[in-house]
């Protein structure tokens, strides 16, 4: 596997992580190559997140991202994920993503607090795709920590990485909104039901992860 930038750490970043039930779940599975299998419900995933500086990664500059896409079964491995779409303010992460089949281009992510309103707002040229409202705390009583594999697509071949991270997750929590305002846009397709059925979610002030992980190429 080609590697033009080498594996990173990102620590304590500002994290917004969680899950829905899709409204247009045909349109979910098709963004996933077939042969693979994806839950019922077709579950959705997203990231919003914020790395305010350099020092908190091992050779990027400071940056924002935004990830999503469909959960997966895996008969040899239980769960799995899918990046459909990964939305980024560095050049340098996009590159990355891109060279192991992920759907990369570039966007600006940004996480807004209040009080306890906070307001995650993900955009492509100025325009905002994605804006989640929810209201949090400032506590920290749990620690998340494990590994996710992600698998991606490059020519014919499946590449899996498995994920190392740390979260520390606030309390209270609650996702208010979730809104794709972006119809023409490739992301829309992803959009949660109506009325929002949220299936998990949390947001850390203090996320830790890899990228990519450890990989390996799987068969397909």
């Amino acid at each position: 596997m080609s590697q033009p930038v080498p594996p990173q750490l990102v620590v304590h970043c500002r994290m917004l992580h969680f899950g829905w039930v899709p409204a247009d779940p045909e349109a979910v599975a098709a963004t996933v190559p077939p042969g693979l299998r994806l839950p019922a419900n077709r579950q959705v995933f997203l990231q919003q997140y914020v790395v305010d500086d350099a020092a908190q990664t091992s050779g990027l500059e400071s940056y924002s991202a935004a990830g999503l896409g469909p959960d997966l079964e895996l008969a040899d491995s239980g769960s799995a994920r899918w990046y459909a779409h990964h939305l980024s303010s560095s050049p340098l992460a996009r590159t990355q993503a891109a060279v192991r089949g992920v759907p990369a281009a570039a966007g600006r992510t940004t996480i807004e607090i209040v009080g306890q309103a906070l307001v995650a707002v993900t955009e492509v040229d100025g325009a905002a795709l994605i804006r989640t409202t929810a209201r949090v705390g400032g506590t920290v009583s749990r620690v998340y920590r494990g590994h996710v594999r992600y698998l991606s697509r490059l020519g014919d071949r499946l590449t899996g990485a498995s994920c190392p991270y740390v979260f520390e997750p606030v309390t209270p929590f609650e996702i208010e909104s979730v809104e794709f305002l972006a119809p023409d846009h490739p992301v829309f397709a992803l959009r949660p039901a109506n009325p929002l059925e949220l299936l998990w979610g949390f947001y850390s002030p203090r996320s830790s992860f890899a990228l990519p992980g450890s990989e390996a190429w799987l068969r397909y």
